[in-house]
C-alpha cells in the first residue's frame, strides 16, 4: 500500500492495523523533529537515538490509543518523545545518585595506614562475599563496570544485553550492595 501521500491520521490508522510501511512513513516525516526535541531534553548524544527508537516503538504499540479528537498525530508523537526523554533523564540522575551513595558508603574513614589496610581488606572480603549473593546479571554488570572499568555501552556490547537492561542491573546491584553495607557503617 502506498503511504507517501496519506495524511498523518491515515498513517495512524495504518499503524493501528499493523502496517509497517505506515510507521516507516511517519518516521521519515517526523524523526528529525522528534530527535531534535529529545536532544534538547536529554543533553546526551549517546541517549538520543535510544530514546527516539523507544518513542517509535511506543507509537507502534499504542497506536490504537491515539485519538484524532485529542490532536494531531505529530502532537501525540511529540508528547510520547518528550515523556520518554524526561524518563531517561530521571533514570540517569537516579543511577548517578545511587553510584555516588555507593561510593560514599564504601569510602573508608581516614585512619592510620595499618588500620586502613586492614579495614580495606575486610571490606574487600565482605564485598566479595556479597557480590556472590547478587543475581548473576547484576553481579556481572557491577564487576564489568567497577572492576574492569567498562562503560554501560561497552557492557551491553560485551554481554549482548540491551543498554537499558545493563543500566537497570547496575542500579539494582549497587542498591543491594549499599543495603548490605549500611548495617556495617552503624557498627563502626
Amino acid at each position: 500500500m502506498a503511504v507517501a501521500g496519506l495524511a498523518d491520521e491515515s498513517l495512524m490508522e495504518g499503524i493501528t492495523q499493523g502496517q509497517q510501511s505506515a510507521l516507516n512513513e511517519l518516521h521519515s516525516r517526523y524523526a528529525h523533529i522528534l530527535r531534535n526535541l529529545i536532544a534538547k531534553v536529554v543533553h546526551e548524544e549517546s541517549d538520543v537515538d535510544d530514546v527516539l527508537q523507544e518513542s517509535f516503538l511506543q507509537i507502534w504499540r499504542e497506536a490504537a490509543s491515539y485519538s484524532p479528537e485529542a490532536g494531531k498525530p505529530l502532537g501525540w508523537a511529540v508528547t510520547i518523545a518528550r515523556r520518554r526523554a524526561i524518563d531517561r533523564v530521571r533514570r540517569r540522575a537516579c543511577y548517578r545518585r545511587a553510584k555516588e551513595r555507593f561510593a560514599n558508603e564504601t569510602r573508608p574513614a581516614p585512619h592510620d595506614s595499618a588500620a586502613t589496610d586492614l579495614a580495606n581488606s575486610d571490606l574487600k572480603n565482605f564485598l566479595g562475599k556479597q557480590m556472590q549473593i547478587l543475581p548473576c546479571g547484576q553481579r556481572e554488570a557491577v564487576e564489568l563496570a567497577y572492576f574492569d572499568g567498562l562503560s554501560q555501552r561497552e557492557i551491553a556490547a560485551a554481554t549482548h544485553t540491551p543498554l537499558g537492561t545493563v543500566k537497570t542491573r547496575l542500579q539494582l546491584g549497587l542498591k543491594k550492595l549499599s543495603q548490605y553495607i549500611c548495617p556495617l557503617r552503624q557498627k563502626v
